[in-house]
């Protein structure tokens, strides 16, 4: 029997990709990869939905390093997806000698993303994978040249798609016929992809290349202003962004909180000269239910320790904070 591994991404392409060749007999096993800017748990929950077995990939470290310099450059933010994209591809070929597997599935659509799945970009994507002769897209199959497995007999050619472009009712009419129901939007997935995650990361590795995994989680949470090159503030928007916030912190971190109103939880990470610490009382009254108060008193100290320091703040002066918010 033959056997291919799939590239799923946690998207509803990549499963309808995995599927539509193990309707052919051919045996699947899926791949997925995880980094500091995305994780398994949507492929996990998609694959289930197909009895798709997976293998987790973490290349987080190498791929960050890939996401500070790609060859071919970002799209439309911080986001190398012609480089990774054939990184995947390059890891997934690496894995078919284990597996014993004859090719790689992928989910890519024909010009669904102008920038990175145009014909050329995926003719850059296969050169650059090292694999090209063993890549399979069966959702656009029938518009591309007839690959290695098709020209063989592995794969029957007739039984492949010819999707191309933006529109996603083919790909919604096939979940349905499959009974997959439980899929993620196209949008989501990558932070690479988010504006405001794309400007803190920009930031972030302007003061510091080789930033810690902490680092590049915090950037997924609140409003972030920048205080110092070794310093910033970051306060929350929601509950649920809080308690994040609080699985990241350490001892020497600074927890700053209105004495008397509910409001964002507000921190500084990196060390805070007066100055900064001012500052931060400032934003922690901007964003708290007393922001309409002519003055208030904030509280603040290490985290997991008491907040027994106060300043007082006055809102008048808390509108230079806009000055130092990266996003």
């Amino acid at each position: 029997m033959a056997k291919a591994l799939a590239m799923v991404s946690g998207g509803l392409d990549s499963i309808l990709a995995a599927k539509l060749v193990a309707n052919q007999g051919i045996e699947v096993i899926g791949v997925c990869f995880k980094s500091y800017f995305f994780g398994p748990e949507n492929a996990i929950r998609m694959t289930k939905q197909i009895n798709l077995p997976l293998e987790v990939v973490d290349f987080s470290k190498v791929h960050f390093e890939m996401v500070k310099n790609p060859k071919h450059g970002y799209g439309k933010n911080i986001n190398p997806c012609i480089d990774c994209h054939a990184m995947m591809m390059r890891y997934t070929g690496e894995l078919m000698e284990k597996h014993r597997a004859d090719f790689i599935i992928t989910g890519e659509v024909l010009n669904q993303r102008p920038m990175s799945q145009n014909k050329s970009a995926l003719n850059v994507v296969k050169k650059e994978s090292g694999y090209s002769d063993k890549i399979l897209r069966p959702l656009s199959a029938k518009l591309l040249p007839p690959t290695e497995m098709e020209l063989n007999g592995l794969v029957d050619r007739e039984q492949l798609l010819d999707i191309a472009g933006r529109s996603r009712k083919p790909q919604m009419e096939l979940a349905e016929l499959w009974g997959i129901v439980d899929y993620p939007s196209p949008a989501g997935g990558c932070k690479l992809t988010e504006p405001n995650y794309s400007v803190r990361l920009k930031d972030l590795l302007k003061y510091n290349t080789n930033p810690e995994e902490r680092e590049l989680e915090l950037l997924k949470i609140g409003r972030h202003f920048r205080i110092t090159e070794s310093a910033k503030i970051i306060s929350t928007r929601t509950e649920e962004e809080g308690k994040a916030l609080k699985q990241l912190l350490k001892q020497e971190d600074l927890v700053f909180l209105a004495k008397d109103f509910n409001g964002s939880l507000v921190v500084v990470v990196g060390e805070a000269e007066e100055k900064d610490i001012k500052l931060a009382c400032k934003v922690t009254a901007r964003y708290c239910k007393g922001k309409d108060e002519e003055k208030l008193t904030v509280r603040y100290g290490n985290y997991k320790s008491q907040c027994d320091k106060y300043e007082e703040v006055y809102l008048s002066d808390a509108g230079d904070i806009n000055n130092y918010l990266v996003s």
